[in-house]
């Protein structure tokens, strides 16, 4: 019996190495899991985010396209109208405003707009060439620097005029004399001592490429007052002395009727140039010259 018992009796040993092993496959299956399911999430997170970055540049050049669109025809046409229809007695005739409106809706994006004189109008161009840059010069400091506050979106600035209206005919005279020195139909006036060159203005002014000049200022003509003739040539030049940009410039003399305007208008703008004339502005287009010219216009001889 007793061997028996030796002999036949078996014994089941439970090795504590059988359960710590099942513990680890359980933990193993759940890290496996649990990584899956943060990949899933981590999935979901980045592709919602993705959706809307995907539109976004096409919403914003959308937006940037319509920013920079042309005011339409039917509101220039409104500005104009309203603008032509104020009490104010210094006002321009609609005609003559529909004629720069035109010139300016038509100009290349971003249009540089550099206007002699502060006036009625001077909203309105800023309104029209609204993607553009649009620079005013005026005589009066005091005012210019009134605009510049009340409207801090208008670009003005004051320079000051030397010329006097009874002294035209020998300015006119003078500068015809120095067309192959001080004043050169193509120079920058920055380092100019032309009689009327306009060489005060801000620095940064000469070196853009202005592609539409309108000249409504300075004011009066009266024998003491400044008169235009700086103005009409400082356009000029500038118009001959382009480095880039369109090699075509638009130069609207305002009051064309006056004689005086006119008369400078001939010697520095030049007939040939003369697209139009019609109410009280007169139209031109120049064209970059070269560097070696010496005439202002074809028609004339330049000693």
């Amino acid at each position: 019996m007793k061997n028996n018992l030796g002999t036949n009796t078996k014994f089941i040993l439970l090795h504590p190495y059988i359960q710590k092993q099942g513990g680890t496959n359980r933990v193993w299956i759940l890290a496996f899991v649990s990584f899956f399911a943060v990949a899933f999430l981590l999935t979901l997170f980045y592709a919602r985010d993705y959706i809307p970055t995907t539109s976004a540049p096409v919403i914003s050049a959308t937006t940037t396209a319509a920013a920079n669109a042309p005011l339409s025809k039917l509101v220039a046409r409104a500005l104009a109208h309203y603008a032509s229809n104020s009490n104010n007695t210094d006002r321009m005739s609609y005609t003559d405003i529909k004629q720069i409106s035109d010139v300016l809706r038509q100009c290349s994006q971003p249009c540089n707009f550099l206007v002699f004189g502060l006036t009625h109008e001077t909203l309105l161009w800023q309104a029209l060439n609204h993607n553009g840059r649009t620079v005013f010069i005026d005589e009066n400091r005091y005012y210019a620097a009134y605009i510049e506050e009340k409207y801090p979106e208008v670009e003005a600035y004051d320079v000051q005029y030397t010329t006097k209206l009874s002294e035209m005919k020998d300015l006119v005279s003078a500068v015809k004399q120095q067309a192959r020195n001080e004043c050169k139909p193509v120079q920058n006036l920055l380092f100019s001592e032309c009689k009327l060159g306009l060489n005060d203005l801000p620095n940064q002014l000469y070196e853009v490429d202005w592609d539409v000049i309108l000249i409504d200022g300075p004011r009066g003509y009266w024998p003491e007052a400044p008169g235009r003739m700086s103005a009409i040539f400082t356009a000029g030049v500038l118009a001959r002395s382009k480095k880039g940009g369109n090699p075509k410039t638009h130069v609207l003399v305002h009051d064309f009727n006056q004689k005086v305007d006119r008369m400078v208008s001939d010697e520095f703008l030049c007939r040939e140039n003369l697209v139009k004339s019609e109410d009280m502005l007169g139209h031109f287009v120049l064209e970059k010259m070269d560097a070696n010219c010496y005439q202002f216009c074809h028609s004339h001889n330049t000693a």
